[in-house]
This record gives C-alpha cells, sequence and structure tokens, in this order.
C-alpha cells in the first residue's frame, strides 16, 4: 500500500476547495440524510459603474448561517449601510430555515458593531500579537 502524499501550499486552489466541498457535502448527506450548504452573499454595488464596493460573503447549511467575510470601504461606513447589509444577511438565512448564525471577528475590527445589531460573544482566542484576539459571535434568528 502506498503512503498518501501530503502537500503544504500558501496558493488557493479552486480544484482543492471543491473537492473538499465535495466530500463534505457527501458526507454530511449520508450523516445528516441531507446536504443543504448554499453560498449567501450581500453584495454592494456602485450605481454607476457596477462595480463591487463592499459587501458580505458567507453560508447557509444545517440551519446555521455563517458570515465568512464583511467589508465595507471607510467611505462608506457609519451611514447605516453596514446594517442594512448585516440585516439583509440574516433576513435570507432565516428565509432559508437558519435558527442561529455564527462568525468571527477580530478585536480591532467590529465586535461593538456586531453586539449593537444583537450579537452574542461566545468565545475569544488571544493571537500571537499582543492585545489582539479573535472574537466568536452568535446570534439567534
Amino acid at each position: 500500500m502506498q503512503h498518501s502524499v501530503i502537500v503544504v501550499s500558501d496558493q488557493e486552489d479552486a480544484e482543492f476547495e471543491n473537492a473538499l466541498g465535495k466530500g463534505l457535502d457527501e458526507f454530511n448527506r449520508q450523516m445528516a440524510g441531507l446536504n443543504d450548504r448554499c453560498p449567501l452573499c450581500v453584495m454592494v454595488k456602485d450605481p454607476e459603474s457596477g462595480a463591487t464596493l463592499g459587501g458580505i460573503v458567507g453560508r447557509t447549511s444545517l440551519g446555521l448561517a455563517f458570515l465568512d467575510l464583511f467589508h465595507l470601504p471607510e467611505s462608506l461606513r457609519g451611514s447605516g449601510l453596514g446594517t442594512r447589509i448585516l440585516a439583509a444577511f440574516e433576513a435570507e438565512a432565516r428565509k432559508r430555515g437558519c435558527i442561529s448564525a455564527v462568525l468571527y471577528t477580530i478585536s480591532f475590527q467590529a465586535p461593538g458593531f456586531y453586539e449593537k445589531n444583537g450579537w452574542l460573544r461566545f468565545g475569544e482566542v488571544a493571537s500571537a500579537q499582543e492585545g489582539i484576539s479573535r472574537i466568536f459571535m452568535s446570534k439567534t434568528l
């Protein structure tokens, strides 16, 4: 029997990610009887150029919404737009049958913003950088 080869890389690989996703989808289907993993993106577009300015990238699966990335340029912050984008993400997750949502943010990013919008901290992990930590949050939808 041959030994498997382990390769460590710092390069994104869509084919690799797709292979992992397919494997997990099949495993989830076997264990849970379904696989309902689906991307959930909320985009902010420039009305004139159509260029993407910011938004949320996440996904839903088995009744849980995962908020993976959320970014708005500085010029769009503080206007209430972030709250509207987050509300759209949560509304779509509810529409898909999700009962909870999870995310992590970094201590210098936006924990206060999420708390203002009803998210609760459930964990924190310090980083190697003094004073910086990952903050894990959830919200019942």
